[in-house]
């Protein structure tokens, strides 16, 4: 016992050098910054994972968007929210929708906004009298309860962002019907929220705008006869195509090319689907 007194006085009776007392007051002080360091970079990427959660609230629930609606933009002139969402069955019909609504300031989001509104509630309602006209059909022709029981329409209400810029969007609306027959419409936006004006395929291609778009279109056309000489496009003569106007459809593409596009049956058989054709300038 008397020997491990000694020991234990003897290494408390060792001098402590100063540079160590130092040395460890430092380690504590940047042992304490590594700490803070770590809560902070932990504390951005918890906010970075709460603001990606926002914005997929946003385009998921109606009521999220709705509320956000008098929040700011966060960045930005606009945003596209989707601001009707939901799923559900109803008297035969399966509906699956999802409106979109731009957030900007101006009177273009306003009549864009009103313009989706009115074809979605005109979709709906007419979805509602096809499938009422058919089952008044059905029945009058001799189909029984149980044959109709095993019926269903589906009613979709889709959007689908083609590209965007800080200032620009290009999307599409889309507006589908399906049972016995099937039908979809389509409406395009290209919006220039800066200047607050819709985009044109003048102002993309220039005042030669319709000759650009016509050669282009004819070229694919042309591509498309096979060895036998059949195309599912229309002759011009028969119904096929002949020109665009300001009234045709397009979109801007992630690249920035103007593709035009013609409903299913416009210029071709039912085979070829809704045409789309890239316009590039060489």
């Amino acid at each position: 016992m008397n020997e491990l007194k000694k020991a234990r006085a003897e290494y408390e009776a060792v001098p402590v050098p100063e540079e160590l007392a130092n040395i460890v007051q430092a380690s504590i002080q940047q042992g304490k910054k590594n700490y803070w360091q770590k809560r902070l970079k932990q504390g951005f990427a918890v906010a970075a994972a709460c603001l990606v959660l926002t914005f997929g609230v946003l385009n998921l629930s109606p009521t999220a968007a709705a509320i956000a609606a008098d929040i700011p933009i966060l960045s930005g002139l606009f945003q596209i929210l989707t601001v009707r969402d939901f799923q559900k069955q109803e008297d035969g019909i399966d509906y699956q929708v999802s409106v979109p609504e731009v957030k900007a300031e101006g009177a273009l989001a306003q009549q864009v906004n009103a313009a989706i509104q009115e074809q979605v509630d005109a979709h709906l309602a007419r979805a509602v009298q096809d499938w009422q006209d058919y089952r008044e059909a059905f029945f009058a022709t001799g189909g029984t309860e149980e044959e109709w029981a095993d019926r269903e329409m589906n009613v979709v209400v889709d959007y689908e962002i083609k590209s965007q810029t800080d200032t620009s969007v290009s999307f599409v609306v889309s507006l589908a019907e399906g049972w016995v027959a099937a039908h979809e419409e389509r409406y395009y936006y290209n919006l220039d929220l800066a200047q607050n004006q819709n985009i044109t395929l003048q102002m993309l291609l220039g005042d030669d705008w319709v000759q650009i778009c016509n050669d282009a279109i004819q070229r694919e056309i042309a591509a498309s006869v096979d060895e036998q000489g059949f195309s599912m496009f229309f002759p011009a003569d028969e119904g096929g195509f002949v020109s665009v106007d300001e009234n045709t459809a397009f979109y801007i593409s992630a690249d920035g090319t103007p593709v035009v596009t013609f409903p299913k049956y416009a210029i071709a058989a039912g085979a070829a689907g809704l045409p789309e054709f890239p316009i590039v300038v060489d």
